[in-house]
């Protein structure tokens, strides 16, 4: 059996590829049109997956604790490519890092679990991660919260924040509380993206742009398709084995830094070298709060 932090590294190594081309897509397509066609596309090669599950496992709650997951992941992954859309990929991503410093605060105040002097430093190199990611020459010292505050990309990449917060928590009592299997957890959970972002393109009157998703670009988002139910089913994976969910979200999470480093390059992004650096602080806060 894989070692679930070799797991997790697959799972950062796709997803970065992933958040790359999703850039790539996004400058001609609505973040909508495209989520749908890539749920879609992954609803069609996960079907596979339903001819490996053993039905006998499966329950209503069990389900239905993940049609309500499916539903929260799927605002979070629209967020997240809105963000993407609206920010240059080195300034949306790095703000994803975050996660398991919201998963740890959560845990204190709701769990009332401990959190050490290490993990706390941990929380001020991503709180100074982030600040050192909005801030630009001639803004000042309070220039940061007010770009924060005013850009609509950033703002979309928190709702994400705060709802992979969430999911991330169901994912890890889905596979173990719950005891749904890995094959079962990817069948359903993309029957449901699927019917959730159809709804969704429904109830917007956006079926044109979903024409056009399909026209021009299906050929590349069926290649992010492939490489996203990878990164997934990798990290899953790693969720299922690891003994802390934060821990291998953490190193999925390092995903960033490939991420920028390739798309930073790719699409010619201002203050490259700065955000790298952002990154990493921000990365090494999150390893401090897991490992701490």
């Amino acid at each position: 059996m894989i070692e679930w932090y070799y797991l997790s590294i697959i799972a950062a190594i796709f997803s970065a590829s992933a958040a790359v081309l999703q850039k790539k897509v996004l400058f001609k397509e609505k973040a909508l049109s495209f989520a749908t066609t890539l749920a879609l596309f992954n609803l069609l090669l996960a079907i596979p997956f339903f001819f490996f599950i053993d039905f006998s496992s499966l329950s209503l709650l069990n389900l239905g604790v993940l049609f309500f997951k499916s539903i929260l992941g799927s605002f979070a992954f629209l967020f997240v490519m809105m963000g993407i859309k609206n920010l240059e990929l080195s300034h949306a991503l790095p703000l994803l890092v975050l996660t398991p410093g919201l998963v740890a605060l959560f845990a204190f105040f709701i769990l009332g679990e401990s959190i050490s002097l290490i993990a706390l430093l941990g929380m001020f190199l991503l709180l100074f991660g982030t600040y050192l990611l909005q801030l630009g020459s001639g803004v000042g010292v309070l220039g940061p919260f007010r770009s924060f505050m005013k850009s609509k990309g950033q703002k979309y990449i928190v709702y994400a924040l705060i709802l992979f917060t969430v999911t991330s928590l169901l994912d890890k009592a889905l596979l173990k509380q719950f005891g749904l299997p890995l094959n079962a957890f990817m069948g359903f959970q993309h029957l449901f993206y699927g019917l959730i972002f159809v709804l969704l393109v429904m109830l917007s009157g956006g079926f044109s742009n979903l024409k056009d998703s399909f026209k021009f670009n299906w050929k590349l988002i069926l290649i992010i398709s492939f490489i996203t139910l990878g990164y997934r089913y990798a990290h899953l994976g790693a969720v299922k084995s690891a003994s802390s969910v934060a821990l291998a979200l953490s190193m999925k999470r390092t995903a960033v830094f490939f991420a920028i480093v390739i798309g930073g390059k790719l699409f010619k992004e201002h203050d490259y070298k700065k955000r790298i650096i952002s990154s990493l602080i921000m990365i090494t806060g999150a390893i401090l709060i897991i490992m701490f």
